[in-house]
């Protein structure tokens, strides 16, 4: 049911277990057994596709380092399960809205947040150098270039390739990652 849960979403379809049921030839009380929702459905192809980025730890010595580390592991893998991870961000998206309107129902939320801590690891260097205040900060301005997200700006709406979008935001977070170092010690 995995694979065919994953084989549905690379191909941009968000599908409910119930459609999962039926194109992997299973019954829908079998499918409902391993997944109970279309949110846990969800986050387990997410998991499979994240693959190697969820175990991801970095022993370099420099903040830069990890997060060049990071983004040099992840980018790749991302854009390799591009479809399934856009998959996910619309259903976390349709979600948002059904729940804005009160139609969500039972549906358990399909909850994001890998790159949170993910982040987090690649920034430990910087503790004694920079307060927690802006450490913080460093991890959300570069959550805004970690993930799908950076994928969907820079390849569907700049038109890049993959290699040249991976390039532009490794850019990006060494830039980020360099700024707070430099903005520190000026202060």
């Amino acid at each position: 049911m995995l694979e065919t849960a994953t084989r549905l979403m690379q191909r941009g379809v968000t599908p409910s277990v119930s459609e999962v049921a039926e194109a992997a030839g299973v019954s829908r009380a079998t499918a409902y057994r391993y997944f109970p929702s279309q949110a846990a459905l969800v986050h387990a192809v997410v998991g499979e596709a994240l693959g190697p980025i969820l175990t991801w730890k970095s022993g370099a010595a420099s903040a830069e380092e990890r997060v060049a580390e990071l983004f040099s592991t992840s980018l790749p893998r991302i854009d390799e399960f591009e479809a399934t991870f856009k998959a996910a961000l619309k259903l976390s998206l349709e979600q948002w809205a059904q729940r804005q309107a009160g139609s969500l129902g039972n549906e358990p939320q399909f909850k994001r947040g890998h790159r949170v801590e993910l982040l987090r690891h690649a920034l430990a260097p910087l503790k004694g150098e920079l307060t927690k205040a802006q450490i913080d900060r460093l991890a959300q301005a570069l959550s805004l270039i970690f993930g799908v997200e950076v994928l969907i700006v820079l390849k569907d709406i700049w038109g890049l390739e993959a290699g040249k979008a991976q390039t532009v935001a490794q850019w990006a977070a060494n830039t980020l990652v360099r700024a707070a170092i430099s903005e520190a010690k000026s202060i």
